[in-house]
C-alpha cells in the first residue's frame, strides 16, 4: 500500500510525515517555511513531496494541515496566519504541480483527526479536539471522519461568546476577529496571561501562573480557579451541541494537569443532562498531532 503523506504548514516551520497502513512512521523531516513567498513555499512543499516518494518509493497520498481554511465559495485559502496564502489557489496549486488530487484542513481538524484515528481517543465514535495555545481552535470527528461544515467551520468554538458570562467578564477584551468577549479571549494562553494582569496587576505568563499557584500564591490560584470554571462553561457548551464521546485538550495549556480532574467536575452544572459522560483527556501524540492528522486525511 503507498504511504500517507501529511504536511503540516506553519508560519515558521513545514513538516513532513509519511505513514503506514497502520500508523506507524516512515519518514519524518522539517524545514523552515518560506517567509513571505507563496511561489517558494508551494516549492517548497511540492520538494518535500517528491524527495519523499523518491526514497519511500512509488506515489503517495498527500494531505495538508494549514491554519485557515478553503473557501467554499472561492476555492482560494482564507484565514491563514500565514499571509502570503490567503486569496490563493492553494489547493489547486498544488494538485497542479504533484498531478494528483490533495486533501486540505484545518490544522485543529487535523489535531483531532490524529487523536480520533490512533492518539488519546482512539475507537470514540465522536471526538472533539480543542486547541487551547495562542488562539483557540476545534475540530469534530465522526466516526473517523473530519466534519468540516457547510461553510467550512465546524468546531470553531473560539469565535463565540464566553458561555453564561459574569458581570465582570462582560463585554470581554477585543477579538482580533472584530467581536468583543470571544472564548479565545479567555481560554487562550494570552488570555489567561490578560486576565491574571487585571486582577493581579502582575504580567506573567501561563506557566508562570500555574506554577506559582501550585506553590501556593494565592492571586495566581485565583487565576487558575477563574480558568477552569471558565473552560468548563466553554466546554459544556460544546457538549450541549456535539454530545462528544470524549473531548481531547492540545496547545500549551493542555500541559496543565490539574485541568483533567477539576474541569469535569464543574462542568455538571452547565451541561443540560443529568448525568454528563464525556471524557476529558490530554494528547497523545503532542505537537506531532497536526502532521499526523493531514496524513490520516487519505483514511477512507
Amino acid at each position: 500500500m503507498a504511504p500517507r503523506i501529511g504536511i503540516d504548514l506553519g508560519g515558521t516551520k513545514i513538516e513532513i510525515v509519511a505513514l503506514d497502513e497502520r500508523g506507524g512512521e516512515r519518514l519524518r523531516r522539517r524545514i523552515p517555511t518560506p517567509s513571505d513567498s507563496y511561489e517558494a513555499t508551494v516549492s517548497a512543499i511540492v520538494g518535500l513531496v517528491r524527495a519523499a516518494e523518491l526514497e519511500l518509493g512509488g506515489t503517495a497520498t498527500v494531505g495538508i494541515g494549514t491554519p485557515g481554511a478553503i473557501s467554499p465559495a472561492t476555492g482560494l485559502l482564507r484565514n491563514s496566519n500565514s499571509q502570503a496564502l490567503n486569496g490563493t489557489r492553494f489547493r489547486q496549486d498544488l494538485e497542479r504541480h504533484l498531478v494528483r488530487k490533495i486533501r486540505v484542513a484545518n490544522d485543529a481538524n487535523c489535531f483531532a483527526l490524529s487523536e480520533a484515528m490512533d492518539g488519546a481517543a482512539t475507537g470514540a465514535s465522536v471526538v472533539f479536539g480543542a486547541i487551547l495555545g495562542t488562539g483557540v481552535g476545534g475540530g469534530i470527528v465522526v466516526r473517523g471522519r473530519v466534519v468540516a461544515g457547510a461553510n467550512r467551520i465546524a468546531g470553531e468554538w473560539g469565535h463565540n461568546p464566553l458561555p453564561w458570562a459574569r458581570d465582570d467578564e462582560r463585554p470581554g477584551r477585543a477579538c482580533y476577529c472584530g467581536k468583543r468577549g470571544c472564548i479565545e479571549t479567555f481560554l487562550s494562553g494570552p488570555g489567561i496571561s490578560m486576565q491574571h494582569f487585571a486582577r493581579a496587576g502582575e504580567r506573567l505568563d501561563p506557566r508562570a501562573i500555574v506554577e506559582r499557584a501550585a506553590a501556593g500564591d494565592e492571586a495566581c490560584e485565583a487565576s487558575v480557579r477563574r480558568y477552569e470554571d471558565q473552560l468548563a462553561r466553554a466546554l459544556a457548551s460544546v457538549i450541549n451541541v456535539v454530545d462528544p464521546d470524549i473531548i481531547v485538550l492540545g496547545g500549551g495549556m493542555s500541559n496543565v494537569a490539574r485541568l483533567y480532574d477539576n474541569v469535569p467536575a464543574l462542568w455538571p452544572q452547565y451541561v443540560f443532562s443529568d448525568r454528563v459522560d464525556t471524557r476529558l483527556v490530554r494528547n497523545r501524540h503532542g505537537d506531532s498531532s497536526g502532521v499526523r492528522g493531514a496524513a490520516w486525511l487519505w483514511s477512507d
